[in-house]
């Protein structure tokens, strides 16, 4: 007998390989269901996800979580993305879900949120910036579309000031790892360094983006396409790799990494080599100041960087070459050869 379920969701992608993907949700916004439709499994993971369906009440602010996460702004989001503003959601909903929407307009209830993130500040000052980031992108979601009559959350600032000023692998960094490091990581490495690519579009990067002079790929953060040339060093390391898999970057065991299993392996082969202070993800800002100080503009290390013209003169300005040694060298050599040089 065929069973009509009421109200599924469904969402395709295209994965990295080149494949796509449906996923099936109970209902907008709803969890996602297990198995294939029409499947026994299927069927009962539904009936499960609507047996604890609770409809939020009107006028609390649970109704605006639930609102926001069956919206085309969150369901655009990057699936990291989606997953990380569920679980600070989850937190919302328990400390505030029946927190009145009347009530929003009053002078008070920022103090009353801002409490709440100190609260969580005094276990992790990034989190707690990252939950306030999650209120109130809801709220200001909600306040544009008429749901409340103000959003209190609005320039909260920051808590947490981490710098990367000193986070750069040096080359002495990069020598180590690849003596020490099992072969399977010099890749990782040689390609961070070389297109200064997030480690997520790396992991995902499949053979069919290299053709062996360029990379093409679509970041999932930004949705930025960028084409990267092949350095040498990196072209030298794609072609003597075994293609194992149709994703480049593997385990030993020559399967797909899982962002938590390359995180966790990663850093203990770093800390192996003697390298403290700087992880994978500074790779990327490590790409940028290479480019800038082999004389790259902002504008071509945004072209293979992906980063827009703005947040390259911020990194480059806020974090990194202010501070490079490498620049001062080079800026006095510059003024030697123009001052040695006949008029």
């Amino acid at each position: 007998m065929r069973v009509r379920l009421k109200g599924i969701n469904s969402i395709t992608k295209k994965l990295a390989d080149g494949t796509r993907r449906t996923y099936w949700y109970a209902w907008k916004g709803g969890p996602p269901l297990r198995g294939e439709p029409g499947n026994p499994v299927f069927v009962h993971s539904y009936n499960e996800a609507i047996a604890h369906k609770v409809v939020p009440p009107q006028g609390k602010l649970m109704s605006l979580l639930h609102a926001y996460q069956a919206s085309g702004e969150f369901l655009g989001c990057a699936e990291r993305t989606r997953t990380d503003y569920i679980k600070h959601i989850k937190a919302i909903e328990k400390e505030f879900g029946d927190f009145p929407l009347a009530a929003l307009t009053d002078r008070r209830t920022r103090g009353i949120f801002m409490a709440w993130r100190d609260r969580l500040a005094a276990k992790s000052r990034r989190q707690a910036d990252y939950a306030w980031q999650v209120l109130a992108r809801v709220l200001s979601w909600s306040l544009d579309r008429g749901l409340v009559l103000a959003n209190p959350c609005a320039r909260g600032g920051r808590l947490y000031r981490g710098s990367r000023v000193d986070r750069i692998w040096t080359a002495d960094d990069e020598a180590a790892f690849l003596k020490s490091a099992p072969a399977h990581f010099h890749l990782p490495l040689l390609l961070a360094l070389w297109t200064g690519q997030r480690q997520g579009d790396l992991l995902r990067l499949p053979w069919s983006a290299y053709d062996g002079t360029h990379i093409r790929l679509r970041q999932s953060k930004t949705g930025a396409r960028v084409v990267i040339p092949v350095g040498a060093p990196l072209k030298a390391a794609l072609d003597a790799a075994l293609k194992r898999s149709p994703i480049i970057l593997t385990s030993r065991a020559g399967k797909p990494w899982t962002s938590h299993g390359f995180r966790a392996s990663w850093s203990i082969a770093r800390t192996k080599a003697g390298i403290v202070g700087v992880t994978f993800n500074d790779l990327r800002g490590t790409a940028v100041t290479r480019l800038a100080i082999a004389g790259c503009t902002e504008a071509e290390i945004a072209t293979i960087t992906g980063h827009s013209l703005r947040d390259v003169h911020s990194i480059l300005d806020a974090h990194y070459l202010h501070r490079d040694p490498a620049l001062a060298e080079s800026a006095i050599r510059k003024l030697e050869r123009r001052t040695n040089s006949p008029s």
